[in-house]
């Protein structure tokens, strides 16, 4: 993944990467913010999982459909299993994606979780268990979409191959079959 987002290329969609960022922000700061000035753990708590409810939301329903084009859900199955399910666009309204959301969406969704995970060092140091609770909570949603997102791009990935492999080998097997045809 490059460090660098792409040049020459404008947002395509510049308020749904603004509600992208915008949660992670304010739940970053928020719990930044409250805990070294204020002492009451429960506003702190709720306010910050809040937050962090709605990017999970958010992101999870929103801006990875219409920035990088791809969903995913976790259901149960009539065994009890959970079933990872995805969906992603077709193979050429992946190619058009633009660059600079899908640069912005990865980057973020992995900043984010970096940044909960140092809050959470910062936490251990400061013998802040409580505050622990908070952070852990984020950072699972967090996780959770990082998780959600990377296994739902390799299934989307997988997808393509296949589709080019099962159109290559229709090919090959139609150009033989005309070669024999024709032959006879």
């Amino acid at each position: 993944m490059d460090l660098n987002p792409p040049a020459g290329e404008n947002y395509a969609h510049p308020k749904t990467c603004l509600f992208h960022v915008i949660f992670k922000a304010a739940a970053l700061a928020f719990y930044i913010l409250f805990a070294l000035f204020i002492s009451n753990f429960v506003i702190i708590f709720v306010v910050t999982v809040l937050l962090a409810a709605l990017d999970f939301w958010v992101v999870k329903n929103v801006s990875g459909r219409i920035l990088v084009g791809l969903r995913w859900w976790n259901e149960i199955n009539d065994l009890g299993e959970s079933v990872w399910k995805f969906e992603s666009l077709d193979q050429e309204s992946l190619a058009r994606m633009n660059k600079k959301d899908s640069w912005l969406f990865w980057w973020t969704l992995y900043l984010t979780a970096a940044a909960w995970i140092v809050l959470a060092i910062f936490s251990l140091i400061r013998l802040q268990a409580d505050f622990l609770l908070v952070i852990g909570v984020c950072l699972t949603l967090s996780i959770a979409n990082i998780v959600g997102f990377t296994k739902c791009r390799k299934d989307a990935k997988q997808k393509i191959q296949q589709f080019a492999y099962e159109n290559i080998a229709s090919r090959v097997s139609s150009t033989i079959q005309s070669a024999i045809f024709s032959a006879v």
